[in-house]
C-alpha cells in the first residue's frame, strides 16, 4: 500500500500540473472508484466540472484538491489510493490506461489541455468530493479529519506524539501504525523506524522513555526523508509516480523485505514474523526484546 512518502511523491507531481487548472470534465468509468463518494457519479461529475483546481494538498494517505470557493460549496477533490491506486498525468487524447476508472480533463492557463487518470487494478482505492472543514490551523476535508498529523505536517506536535505513546501499553509497532497517533506511517517505514532506532516492535510503548520516543521520530522523519528524496519505495508496478516511473527507495531497504539476509549492522539475520496479516521484519541481536 502507498505510504506517506509514495504520497507525497504523487502529491508534488500533481502540484505543478494542477494548480490554477479548470475542470472542463469527468469521465467515470467505473463506479467502483467513487465509494468515498455515497452521492454517486452524476453528482460526482457535477460537482466538479467547471470547478477551478487551487492546490494539491495531503495528511497521511490522503491526497485532495482544493476547489476555488464558490457560493455554499467549499470543497475539494478527495484521492485514497488503497492498495494499488495511481494518479497519472497524461497528454489529453492518450489512451487508455490499464485499469483505468476515471479520467479528468483539464485546461491549465499556461500548459494547456492534459488529463489526469486514476488507475487502481484493485480497485481498493476511491474518490470523492468532500467538504472542506478547518482542522486547527488548516482546512482539512471531513474524510480525513479522523486521522492525525503525520510527522512532516509543519503543525504536527512532537510532545503530544512522545506523550501519546507512551501512555499506551500495546507494541509500539502498533502504535505507529495507529493512524489517530500519527498517520502515514505504514509497515515498511515503522520497521525501517525501529530498526535504526533500535527498539524492538513489540517493545510495549509504555516501556519506553521519552528519549526513545523522540529518538524513534527522528528515525521515522529520517527514513522518509530519505524516501521521499529516492522517490518512494517500489517492489512492483503497482506504485508509481504521476509520470508512471518507480520509485528506488526499495534498494535502501535495511530490515524490511530483508528475512534471512544479513543484517546491515551487525551481520546477524535479520527475522521476519506475522504480523497482522502482514509481516514484521526486525534483528533481534540489534533489536532485542527487554
Amino acid at each position: 500500500m502507498p505510504e506517506l512518502p509514495e504520497v507525497e511523491v504523487v502529491r508534488a507531481g500533481l502540484a505543478p500540473a494542477v494548480t490554477g487548472s479548470l475542470i472542463a470534465g469527468v469521465s467515470v468509468f467505473d463506479d467502483r472508484a467513487l465509494t468515498r463518494h455515497p452521492a454517486g457519479a452524476a453528482d460526482f461529475v457535477t460537482r466538479l466540472e467547471g470547478r477551478r483546481i487551487d492546490t494539491a494538498s495531503r495528511r497521511g494517505k490522503f491526497l485532495w484538491l482544493p476547489l476555488a470557493r464558490t457560493e455554499g460549496d467549499d470543497a475539494a477533490l478527495v484521492a485514497h489510493l488503497g492498495m494499488s491506486g495511481q494518479m497519472l498525468l497524461r497528454a489529453p487524447d492518450a489512451g487508455a490506461e490499464r485499469h483505468e476508472r476515471l479520467r479528468l480533463h483539464l485546461h491549465h492557463p499556461v500548459h494547456g489541455e492534459l488529463a489526469v487518470v486514476f488507475s487502481d487494478q484493485r480497485t481498493f482505492g476511491s474518490l470523492a468530493v468532500d467538504r472542506l472543514v478547518p482542522d486547527g490551523p488548516t482546512i482539512v476535508p471531513t474524510q480525513v479529519l479522523h486521522i492525525a498529523r503525520d510527522p512532516i505536517d509543519p503543525f504536527f506536535d512532537d510532545l503530544a506524539f512522545v506523550d501519546a505513546v507512551r501512555r499506551r501499553s500495546s507494541a509500539v509497532k502498533r502504535v505507529l501504525l495507529d493512524q489517530t497517533v500519527v498517520s502515514g506511517i505504514g509497515n515498511i517505514y515503522a520497521d525501517e523506524a525501529l530498526w535504526a532506532s533500535r527498539i524492538h516492535p513489540e517493545t510495549p510503548a509504555s516501556r519506553l522513555s521519552a528519549a526513545s520516543v523522540r529518538r524513534l521520530l527522528l528515525e521515522v522523519r529520517a527514513v522518509l526523508a530519505k524516501a521521499l528524496a529516492e522517490g518512494g519505495t517500489s517492489f512492483d508496478a503497482q506504485y508509481v509516480n504521476v509520470n508512471g516511473q518507480a520509485g528506488y527507495f526499495a534498494h535502501s531497504l535495511n530490515a524490511y523485505g530483508r528475512g534471512g539476509q544479513p543484517c546491515p549492522r551487525c551481520g546477524g539475520p535479520i527475522l521476519r514474523e506475522a504480523f497482522m496479516n502482514r509481516s514484521s521484519h526486525y534483528c533481534p541481536r540489534c533489536q532485542r526484546r527487554r
